[in-house]
């Protein structure tokens, strides 16, 4: 049921000297599988991907921080499928040689939520690239495929307890005010200050902010905090350096502490 294939480049992180690719590959991953989960009243499925991860490797988040690369996923292979839509657990900071990266260890189980083209069974057969890391970080492909019982009702306690795992959202968290201000900055650049009314969400926490658009750069920003308001500052550039228009609805942004995460949508005008 797995296949790997490792690209021919590993990326080295330190001075450590990478091993050939194919032994990092086998030695990072122990396991990946689709969960066939159970259709829901809806008409959706709930299936998920379970990856085993070799003690010390890590994978990514879909924002993998400064360094890493975030999971792509292909389902073009499958039947009676419409679409998937990623569930994601809440993650964790990685400190890789200084770098902060954001992702997961040990076994990750990641919930899809399957949308069926009609009644029936579904066929899911796809792949999924991403990056595993130790020492040397390496790009994988992972080759997998199940088929999805439209009369499957067993609910898996493993996916419920990832989707229990998600981060929360702004009025579950008690999100008050939430604005950012965008100004010109340096080089073409666009500076973005967000304020956030939220209570500390426990340890050191972290802001993950993301743009509708791909290509548009995010440099990880600068946090303060004046009582319950979190402050964040940072800049904004087209990965092509030309000039581009913010979409605000579309800005998502992730505050990251110590076991808890808060998932905030859109960022209006301060």
């Amino acid at each position: 049921m797995k296949k790997l294939i490792p690209h021919l480049a590993a990326l080295a992180l330190g001075l450590i000297a990478p091993l050939p690719a194919t032994a990092q590959a086998l030695e990072a991953v122990n396991a990946a599988r689709l969960l066939p989960g159970w259709r829901a009243e809806d008409g959706t499925h709930m299936a998920a991907l379970e990856l085993r991860l070799a003690p010390g490797w890590k994978t990514y988040w879909r924002a993998p921080g400064d360094i890493g690369i975030p999971p792509r996923f292909d389902w073009r292979g499958s039947q009676n499928l419409a679409g998937v839509e990623i569930e994601w657990p809440t993650p964790e900071r990685i400190d890789q040689g200084g770098m902060m990266a954001i992702g997961y260890h040990g076994t990750l189980i990641l919930p899809l939520r399957v949308l069926p083209q009609a009644g029936g069974d579904v066929a899911l057969d796809g792949s999924v690239e991403l990056g595993v890391c130790r020492d040397v970080c390496i790009p994988l492909t992972l080759d997998l495929a199940a088929d999805l019982p439209s009369g499957a009702s067993k609910r898996d306690p493993r996916i419920i307890a990832a989707l229990a795992d998600r981060p929360m959202g702004a009025a579950e968290a008690g999100v008050g005010r939430v604005a950012c201000t965008i100004a010109p900055g340096k080089q073409g650049r666009l500076a973005l200050r967000a304020e956030i009314a939220l209570p500390p969400v426990g340890g050191a926490e972290t802001l993950v902010i993301e743009a509708a658009d791909p290509n548009i750069w995010i440099a990880p920003p600068r946090l303060a905090r004046q009582g319950g308001t979190l402050i964040a500052e940072t800049q904004l550039a087209h990965v092509e350096g030309r000039a581009f228009a913010l979409d605000r609805s579309g800005l998502r942004l992730t505050v990251i502490g110590e076991g808890s995460a808060v998932d905030i949508k859109g960022c209006p005008a301060g």
